[in-house]
């Protein structure tokens, strides 16, 4: 009898498998959410004090290379712009200990969160200004979960690269289970071809990153064939953003501040990032390609484009019949393959980089093997890397 059950026990789970999606039979486990990646950025580390977790955060004037041979002078968080993630866990006592190594007075503002007026961030109200050389010290307890970010509230300050993440997981993990989840931070700036500093008060913006970074320079996401995924954009600037995904279908799950009900969802291929706000986007990656993930505002897919000189940068006009505005700014002379080499760009087609700029990326799905081949260059660099 014992053999009879166990038989059909055994037959019941391998009918089970073949009907059941990755994340859908990883939910049998219960398992911890998935950490956040947010490619070409670092998380920020953190040591343990009593149950509390202890962040360090230093802001500090960077140098941020946006595509090779074009590097900017920003402000940003420990070294980079924008700044490292904080991913901590809904319940979490947190204390982040805030260096200013700026040359001006500043202060921290946690976007979205539900915290104490003190721990607020915003100088002459509820904290007086960190000096230069100052510290302050937040602390406070995570009772939320979403997709949040921190800046200062200093108008100036947020326009020359001072953003990062802030990822509250919560206590469970959200379903349906993604296999994979992603942050893209979307920033802006105004730097004319001579200088390396940006114009904080410019309105039209000729360099447009996702983490930091200008197609063709951003790293791809690279994905298995059936995972489900999502993907989370904030956005501070002075301009919304229209981001479209190709080949796919997804449901917007989050805004800045919740996961949204299940009964509001909406369907759709571009999400409007509006400033200071944040998207989360979910879907099966079911096709595999190389599929194009971008800002779908034209001037926003393109590098370096100002009024001064003009976007034209190698065709003759007199060819072009609306010269500028029939100016393309794609084509193999834009291409960079080798200067933006990385394991995540291997295999893709001789060129493909002079047709990235601005806000773009790739999504790329791969079959396991392709997939495999991919994750193994992938941690032989980063190994390489110690």
């Amino acid at each position: 009898m014992s053999n009879r059950r166990s038989f059909f026990t055994k037959a019941s789970a391998l009918t089970a498998s073949l009907f059941t999606g990755k994340a859908a039979l990883s939910a049998q486990t219960n398992p911890a959410p998935v950490p956040v990646t947010t490619l070409d950025v670092a998380d920020l580390p953190f040591t343990m004090d009593s149950g509390t977790k202890v962040f360090n955060l230093i802001a500090e004037p960077v140098k941020q290379t946006v595509i090779p041979g074009r590097t900017l002078d920003l402000w940003g968080f420990n070294g980079s712009a924008p700044g490292p993630t904080i991913q901590a866990n809904e319940g979490d006592r947190v204390r982040i200990i805030f260096d200013n190594h700026l040359p001006e007075a500043t202060g921290i503002h946690w976007h979205g969160l539900e915290l104490p007026i003190a721990m607020d961030g915003v100088p002459g109200v509820g904290q007086d200004l960190v000096q230069p050389g100052g510290r302050f010290v937040y602390e406070f307890t995570l009772h939320q979960n979403g997709t949040f970010f921190y800046h200062p509230h200093m108008a100036m300050q947020e326009m020359v690269g001072l953003l990062g993440g802030f990822i509250i997981h919560p206590k469970t993990a959200y379903t349906p289970l993604v296999d994979k989840d992603f942050l893209i931070a979307l920033q802006e700036y105004a730097v004319l071809p001579n200088t390396t500093i940006p114009n904080s008060m410019a309105m039209e913006f000729n360099w447009l990153t996702f983490n930091g970074k200008a197609g063709p320079s951003t790293t791809p996401l690279v994905v298995q064939q059936g995972e489900r995924i999502r993907v989370r954009f904030i956005n501070m600037g002075m301009d919304h953003h229209p981001i479209h995904l190709h080949g796919f279908t997804f449901w917007e799950t989050g805004r800045e501040g919740a996961r949204q009900q299940e009964t509001a969802w909406t369907r759709g291929n571009t999400t409007l990032v509006g400033v200071a706000q944040a998207r989360d986007i979910e879907f099966i990656a079911d096709r595999i390609g190389d599929w194009m993930l971008h800002c779908h505002l034209p001037h926003h897919m393109m590098n370096q484009m100002v009024p001064s000189v003009g976007p034209m940068t190698r065709t003759n006009p007199s060819k072009v019949p609306l010269y500028p505005q029939d100016a393309f700014m794609e084509g193999p002379m834009m291409a960079m393959d080798h200067e933006v080499d990385k394991p995540e760009t291997h295999g893709l087609p001789a060129g493909w980089s002079g047709f990235s700029g601005g806000m773009m990326t790739l999504l790329r799905v791969m079959p396991p093997e392709k997939y495999n081949e991919i994750a193994a260059l992938i941690a032989a660099k980063k190994a390489g890397a110690r």
